[in-house]
C-alpha cells in the first residue's frame, strides 16, 4: 500500500530501515488536534479535578498580574483564596518540577498569592440578566458544589434558592476548617462574591427535611450538595459510659467553629489518620492541649491525610502513633481517664491484601481528659424518601451518573461528598461544574448526556531567532518555603493564621520553578530536513529518529526508554528517509532548545490553553 509504513521491531535508535525490508505496522501519528493529547502533558492541569490552567497563572503571578491570575483560577476552580491554603493538591505530585527535583512547584501556596495581591475584582465577574430565564433551581446546602452550581447558572438567568441550615453559606469550608488555616474573612469574600451574581436567594437557617415536600415547589431541578455531614462513632467497651470527654471530630470542630467549645482538657487522644484528625489535633492544641497524640490504625505512611497535614502536626510538637488499634475506653465514676490500645501488624495474604493482625505485645494504655474520635465520615440523606423514584446503591450513596451527576429522578442531580462519598473541595467544584451543565441542559429539554468540549488554542511563542514570550531557562532551585507564624503566638489563637504566604519576592521566586509544560513542542514533518541536531541538544535524550513499530516495542528501544505509560509519545508521519520521529512527553522539560536548534523550523514552541466548558459559555474571561 502506498505510504504505509513499518520497521524492524529491533531497529536501533536512529538506525534507517533497509529498503524493502519486512517490517510490522507501527504507530500511527499522534493527532495533536485532539484536545486530551497536550492537556495530559501538562500534568498539573490534567491532575486537577476542575482542570486549572496552572501555568498560565503562574506566568501571571510572575509578571505581577496578581488580579488576571485571581481570574484564571476563578474561572475553573471557583474559590482561590480558599483553596490556596486548603486545597488536597492533586496537581503537586503531578508536577514535573517533581522529576528533576525531590519537590514539585508550590502550585497550592502560589494560587493563595493570587488571592493575597489581587485587586477589586467584581467588576470582571459575570452579571446575571435584568430579567430571569423562568426557570427555578434549588440547591440543597452551600457547601463549595452547590456554591459552583450557582455560580454556573445565575449569569444564565435562572433563579437560584440556597438552603442551607446554617446562618452563613460555606458549608464544610466554614464548619470543618479551622480557622488558624483558613481566615473567616477569606469565605465571606468568595462566598459573597456567587451570591452577589444576582438571581441567588440564600435562605440560611432553613434545613431540608424533606426532598418530596422540596419537589412539590415547583422547582424545575434540585442539586443535592448536602456533602457527608455525619461524622463516624467509635464502638469499644466503655465509650458510653465514658460519653461526656469522647467527642466526634466533624462536630467538635464545627462547635469550635462557632465558637460553641473554646476549651479542651490537657491531655488529648485523636484517634484517626485523615485531614479531619489532622485538624482535630492542631485545634486541641490551641485549645489547652498540653499533650496531644494523634493514633492510628494503619502504618503512618498509609494514613489518609496529606504529608504536609502530617508534617505540620508533628511541627506543632504532636506525635503520630502507628499500628494502634482502640480496645477499651477507661473511665472511673463516668469520668474518662484513658483509652487502651491493642498493638497489630500488617500481614500481607498471597493476593496481596493487607490485614491487621495483633502482634501479641501486651496492651497500651495511654492516660487522657478527652478523645476526639476522626475515623471516617459518612453520607446521610435522613430528608430524602424512599418512595419518590430516586434510588439508592447498597453503600448508602445515590445512584448517580458519573459525568452528568443525574439520579434516577431526572429533575435531581447530586455533587460532591453527597455523590460519591467524602472526597475535598476541588472535587467538589468540578462536580458543580458538571450538574450545572447538566442541569442547563435538562432545563431546556436537551440531552444531558451530551457534554460540551473543552476550549483550547495552540499559539506560537517565537518572537525572534532565539527568542520566545516566556522564560525557558531551566535552572535547579528548591522549593521555597512559606513564612509561618511564631508557634508561641500561632499556639495560644485559634483563629490566627498559621501560614502567613509568599511574599511577592518569594512569590515570583517559586514560579521560576514551573517548567511551562503547557508551551508545547510542536513538530512538523514537511520542515524536518533529518539533521538530527534537536536530538543532539535535548537535555534528557526524549528525541528518538528511528524506524516505527508497535508502541511496546517502540518504547524500550528509544534514546531513553520511555516506560511511564501514563505519558504518551509523539510520532510523526513518516519522514523522508522512513524514519519516524518520536518524542517521550514523559521526560521534556519543554525548555525550548530543540526549537532554538532546528534550522529549518520543524520545531516550533506553542502555548497550548485548554478552559474548560462550564454553563455560563467558554469565553475566556475578559481581564485575561
Amino acid at each position: 500500500m502506498p505510504g504505509a509504513v513499518s520497521t524492524r521491531a529491533d531497529a536501533a535508535p536512529g538506525e534507517r530501515p533497509a529498503v524493502g525490508e519486512a517490517r510490522s505496522v507501527g504507530m500511527p501519528p499522534t493527532d495533536i488536534r485532539d484536545p486530551d493529547y497536550f492537556h495530559r502533558v501538562v500534568d498539573c492541569q490534567w491532575a486537577c479535578p476542575a482542570h486549572t490552567p496552572v501555568p498560565e497563572y503562574i506566568r501571571l503571578i510572575a509578571a505581577g498580574r496578581y488580579t488576571d491570575a485571581y481570574m484564571v483560577n476563578w474561572r475553573s476552580n471557583v474559590f482561590p483564596g480558599i483553596l490556596g491554603r486548603t486545597c488536597d493538591r492533586p496537581c503537586e505530585p503531578a508536577c514535573r518540577r517533581g522529576r528533576v527535583e525531590a519537590e514539585p512547584v508550590a502550585i497550592c501556596r502560589l494560587k493563595r498569592v493570587a488571592a493575597d495581591y489581587k485587586d477589586d475584582i467584581r467588576r470582571f465577574l459575570p452579571k446575571a440578566p435584568a430579567a430571569s430565564n423562568g426557570k427555578r433551581v434549588a440547591l440543597v446546602g452551600a457547601g463549595p458544589a452547590s456554591l459552583t452550581v450557582a455560580r454556573d447558572l445565575a449569569p444564565l438567568g435562572y433563579e437560584i434558592v440556597i438552603f442551607d441550615g446554617e446562618a452563613k453559606g460555606g458549608g464544610m469550608i466554614r464548619t470543618e476548617i479551622p480557622r488558624f488555616r483558613l481566615p473567616e474573612e477569606v469565605i465571606d469574600e468568595e462566598v459573597g462574591y456567587i451570591t452577589g451574581l444576582g438571581h441567588v436567594e440564600t435562605r440560611y437557617g432553613q434545613r431540608v427535611d424533606s426532598l418530596k415536600r422540596l419537589l412539590a415547589q415547583g422547582f424545575d431541578a434540585v442539586f443535592v450538595g448536602s456533602g457527608a455531614p455525619r461524622g463516624r462513632d467509635l464502638d469499644v467497651p466503655g465509650r458510653q459510659e465514658a460519653a461526656a470527654n469522647i467527642h466526634i471530630g466533624l462536630d467538635w470542630l464545627a462547635n469550635v467553629s462557632f465558637g460553641h467549645v473554646n476549651r479542651i482538657g490537657r491531655r488529648v487522644i485523636v484517634l484517626g489518620g485523615g485531614n479531619t484528625a489532622m485538624d482535630c489535633c492542631r485545634t486541641a492544641r490551641r485549645l489547652g492541649g498540653e499533650e496531644v497524640t494523634v493514633v492510628v490504625r494503619s502504618g503512618f505512611h498509609e494514613m489518609k491525610a496529606s504529608p504536609w497535614e502530617k508534617e505540620d502536626a508533628m511541627h506543632e510538637g504532636i506525635p503520630i502513633l502507628d499500628y494502634l488499634v482502640p480496645k477499651e475506653v477507661r473511665h472511673e465514676g463516668g469520668r474518662l481517664t484513658g483509652v487502651v490500645f491493642e498493638k497489630v501488624a500488617a500481614r500481607y495474604d498471597e493476593r496481596g491484601r493487607r490485614q491487621l493482625v495483633p502482634t501479641g505485645e501486651p496492651d497500651l494504655f495511654l492516660p487522657c481528659d478527652d478523645v476526639l474520635v476522626a475515623i471516617g465520615q459518612e453520607n446521610a440523606f435522613p430528608f430524602i424518601e424512599r418512595d419518590i423514584g430516586l434510588a439508592f446503591e447498597p453503600s448508602g450513596l445515590p445512584k448517580v451518573d458519573p459525568v452528568t451527576m443525574q439520579s434516577t429522578l431526572p429533575q435531581v442531580f447530586f455533587g460532591g461528598d453527597a455523590a460519591f462519598g467524602p472526597k475535598n473541595i476541588i472535587w467538589a467544584v468540578a462536580h458543580g461544574h458538571e450538574a450545572a451543565i447538566s442541569i442547563d441542559r435538562f432545563c431546556r429539554g436537551e440531552d444531558v448526556s451530551e457534554r460540551p468540549p473543552p476550549r483550547t488554542t495552540l499559539l506560537s511563542q517565537k518572537m525572534g531567532i532565539h527568542e520566545w514570550s516566556y522564560d525557558n531557562e531551566i535552572s535547579l532551585d528548591l522549593r521555597h518555603k512559606v513564612p509561618l507564624r511564631d508557634p508561641a503566638v500561632a499556639l495560644k489563637d485559634v483563629r490566627a493564621e498559621v501560614e502567613l504566604g509568599f511574599t511577592p519576592e518569594l512569590a515570583y521566586a517559586e514560579t521560576q520553578r514551573c517548567l511551562n509544560c503547557d508551551v508545547q513542542t510542536v513538530f512538523t514533518r514537511d520542515l524536518c530536513i533529518e539533521c538530527d541536531a534537536c536530538v543532539d541538544i535535548c537535555p534528557t535524550d526524549c528525541i528518538t529518529f528511528t524506524g516505527n513499530g508497535p508502541e511496546e516495542s517502540l518504547r524500550p528501544r528509544l534514546r531513553a526508554p520511555a516506560m511511564n505509560l501514563a505519558q504518551p509519545l509523539y510520532v510523526s508521519d513518516t519522514l523522508k528517509t522512513g524514519r519516524v520521529m518520536v518524542k517521550d512527553e514523559d521526560v521534556c522539560l519543554h525548555c525550548g532548545l530543540c526549537a532554538e536548534r532546528c534550522p529549518t523550523g520543524a520545531w516550533d514552541m506553542q502555548k497550548f490553553l485548554l478552559e474548560m466548558a462550564h454553563a455560563y459559555g467558554t469565553k475566556p474571561c475578559q481581564c485575561a
